[in-house]
């Protein structure tokens, strides 16, 4: 370990970025470049702002999809509803489950596969796309192609099984005990390749300079993945990792395709809760009401990720 002080100091003298150029735009080039903003910013107003605005507002309210208008107003009764429901604590439950079955395989596997590939002198791009190439399928089709594999009798999970001499059961989506697991390998093949591009680029950032003097100090392939490549890859991690965690708390699509919450309640999510009492029910207000106690434990998590993750940048200084 004589390396690791040698290491450390090599990468904190590393140059942060480059020299910035400062550009002056002239009044002529700002009202340009509203002008190409624009567009986005009507489908931002239109699509994300004002639902959620009006989400917060028939919360309040005894909103229905069979009648017109707002409703009587309810106040905090349907907050109080849904807090005083087990159907409610249990699709939080499986929320929770879900992000922690899929978060630290995501985070984990993304980075170890991206340090594999960018050590690949030829034919990287191959890689790229192996990886990268599932996420760009949609949900529908990811859902399709696992309820095959998963197909008890005749699936490639159950083929599986008979050739390790496993007798093949009801099915992994059948089970309320590996229903969630199920949804979560799925996921994870799904969207891995997002991950490792961010930290693949993240890699590439890294000059090759302190792994060769790296080498030539005599660290091993660990302490430079320890001492180089974790702490300039900082900034990388948290960002996949509150990206990850924010994503796998507002799981829907698989669900819904995959079990549709079943068997019985075993994957019902929190959004398939929300879209049960909105659509099913017509309850648009306690639905919405719902959404709005999802999205504080959304923004509850991101904001303590971020505490935790500045005050490790504060002792590490």
């Amino acid at each position: 370990m004589t390396a690791a002080p040698a290491l450390t100091r090599r990468a904190a003298a590393a140059p942060e970025a480059r020299p910035k150029r400062h550009s002056v735009l002239s009044r002529g080039d700002g009202r340009g470049a509203w002008l190409f903003l624009a567009p986005f910013g009507l489908f931002y107003l239109a699509f994300l702002l004002g639902p959620t605005v009006w989400m917060f507002v028939t919360s309040f309210f005894n909103t229905s999809t069979v009648r017109t208008g707002l409703g009587s107003f309810a106040g905090f009764a349907n907050y109080a509803e849904m807090l005083g429901r087990a159907d409610f604590w249990s699709s939080m439950w499986h929320t929770l489950q879900f992000t922690l079955y899929t978060t630290p395989p995501l985070v984990v596997l993304a980075f170890f596969l991206a340090i594999l590939t960018n050590r690949v002198r030829r034919g990287q791009w191959f890689f790229r796309l192996a990886f990268f190439l599932p996420y760009i399928l949609p949900s529908a089709t990811i859902s399709l192609i696992w309820v095959f594999i998963f197909t008890p009798g005749s699936g490639l999970w159950a083929s599986a099984q008979s050739i390790f001499g496993i007798t093949p059961g009801a099915g992994v989506l059948a089970s309320p005990n590996t229903a969630m697991i199920g949804i979560a390998i799925a996921t994870i093949w799904w969207t891995l390749g997002f991950n490792f591009v961010l930290y693949l680029a993240g890699l590439q950032e890294i000059p090759r300079e302190l792994y060769e003097a790296a080498a030539v100090d005599g660290a091993t392939t660990w302490e430079q993945i320890r001492y180089i490549t974790l702490p300039l890859l900082s900034r990388t991690t948290t960002l996949v990792l509150l990206l990850q965690i924010v994503a796998s708390l507002k799981i829907f699509d698989q669900v819904y395709l995959m079990t549709s919450g079943g068997p019985g309640i075993s994957t019902s999510v929190a959004l398939t809760l929300v879209t049960g009492t909105g659509f099913t029910d017509n309850r648009l207000g306690a639905a919405s009401a719902a959404s709005v106690l999802l999205l504080i434990v959304i923004i509850a998590i991101a904001v303590i990720r971020q505490l935790v993750d500045r005050a490790a940048v504060r002792k590490a200084a």
